[in-house]
């Protein structure tokens, strides 16, 4: 899927005039080295609404415990003196701010005392904008977490927002920097998967939100306990975020005795399904063979409590509570025994613009929801060492592919390029890897 021709930004600059709202923001984000799986995934959660609003108001929330700090005249020293920024303009990584982040500081406060920090971290500080580095005293001073994956990534969502132009281009270099030093999975330039990064992040905020919250209460003890705290409430980590008000889906894995008919239940929890896929299928098909009974026999034979012995059963999977936002992850990269590595499988696979479930449990709130394709991210490419990731999303009816620092106008029929190959040794193709599915309102459903 080609990008960058005048043609299709001239696409994109109409549709801008006459179809989509003022107040969005197309902007790609510059490749730091195959940085291509990270944008992919960030463009595709930005354009899932709900997790946008969520991590903007976390950054509101920041940037209020800054301002209220500040009106109470805490600083990170007690000696500090500041010198005020100038603004500077520049397309892909200075950016323009709203209130608190109007300007970008060539300087920032210079501590009168000797400071403990490296020279190299002030001089990235005085990079930022001010704010950034009072959000950083506020945390400290509230107790909560200096920079983390959450913090950095609020501040590029916010960046996105915040652009007074409509489309352009960004660089993420201090979230991918906070990337490569929080998980080592990620840290040199090699080929990475989407799909492991998607994983990671979502993983990754909810225990940043669950410590933070675990600080609040905490802070909460000391005050209201005199300093005798329960450790119990202080560091549970079992608190449900917004990730898990998102993302969250249950499954219940029930396997069936054929000796005794007793049924054992598992219930296990959910961020995204992984699917086996096969050749000149659907993804509808697809979640049928996931949730489809499987026989348990000869060496996969199931140990009966009841028995007490190996017993043939049978096993299956039902979805007790939908998520709101549906993650699939198709299978496509296979470890081929002739080969002895891993080989991509760039089948065929029909996804639809609209989305029901079907082996979902009796108990299930909502088991007719309907859901609407958002987003998808795609693998480019023959293997799972090599390629090119990209990402088709859908903003108010109209369809946008993110290319890097790349932002082209689509049409809905494009989508069928990225279904796969009908051909088994045919040649590399564009294939969907991620698809992102939002609920549809009942009220808006057919």
């Amino acid at each position: 899927m080609g990008v960058g021709s005048s043609t299709a930004s001239g696409k994109l600059e109409k549709a801008l005039e006459t179809e989509l709202p003022d107040d969005e923001r197309y902007f790609g984000f510059e490749n730091f080295g195959n940085t291509c799986y990270c944008s992919s995934v960030l463009q595709a959660l930005y354009f899932c609404k709900p997790f946008r609003e969520r991590v903007l108001a976390y950054k509101k929330e920041l940037l209020q415990r800054q301002q209220e700090l500040e009106n109470n005249g805490i600083s990170e020293t007690n000696s500090q003196s500041t010198m005020n920024g100038t603004a500077t303009n520049h397309v892909s990584s200075a950016y323009s701010f709203k209130n608190a982040f109007k300007g970008v500081g060539s300087a920032v406060g210079l501590n009168s005392k000797k400071s403990s920090r490296s020279s190299s971290e002030e001089r990235t500080e005085a990079m930022l904008p001010r704010s950034s580095v009072s959000t950083r005293i506020s945390k400290v001073s509230l107790g909560y977490e200096k920079e983390n994956l959450l913090t950095c990534l609020a501040d590029l969502f916010y960046q996105v927002n915040s652009q007074k132009k409509r489309i352009g281009s960004i660089a993420p270099k201090k979230f991918i920097e906070r990337l490569r030093k929080d998980n080592q999975l990620f840290s040199s330039c090699m080929h990475q998967d989407a799909h492991e990064f998607l994983n990671f992040i979502l993983n990754e905020i909810v225990e940043i939100l669950q410590r933070e919250e675990a600080a609040k209460k905490q802070k909460v003890a000391k005050k209201e306990r005199n300093n005798s705290l329960d450790k119990t409430d202080a560091e549970s980590h079992s608190t449900r975020t917004w990730v898990h008000d998102l993302f969250e889906g249950l499954l219940t894995n029930e396997v069936r005795c054929l000796s005794c008919e007793n049924v054992t239940q598992r219930v296990e929890s959910f961020f995204d399904l992984s699917v086996d896929i096969d050749q000149n299928s659907s993804i509808t098909s697809c979640l049928r063979n996931f949730c489809s009974t499987e026989l348990l026999t000869k060496h996969d034979k199931f140990f009966c409590d009841t028995c007490c012995s190996l017993q043939e059963a049978e096993r299956s999977v039902r979805i007790k509570k939908l998520p709101y936002i549906l993650a699939l992850h198709l299978k496509r990269f296979k470890f081929m025994e002739q080969y002895q590595r891993y080989k991509k499988l760039s089948y065929r696979v029909v996804f639809p613009l609209q989305l029901r479930l079907f082996n979902v449990s009796d108990d299930a709130e909502d088991p007719d929801r309907l859901y609407s394709l958002v987003a998808v991210v795609i693998h480019v490419g023959s293997g799972p060492n090599h390629g090119h990731y990209v990402c088709l999303i859908k903003s108010h009816g109209r369809w946008i592919l993110f290319d890097d620092e790349c932002v082209e106008l689509k049409d809905e029929n494009d989508l069928e390029a990225v279904f796969g190959s009908s051909f088994e040794m045919g040649p590399s193709s564009d294939a969907g890897y991620i698809l992102f599915y939002e609920t549809v309102p009942v009220n808006m459903r057919q």
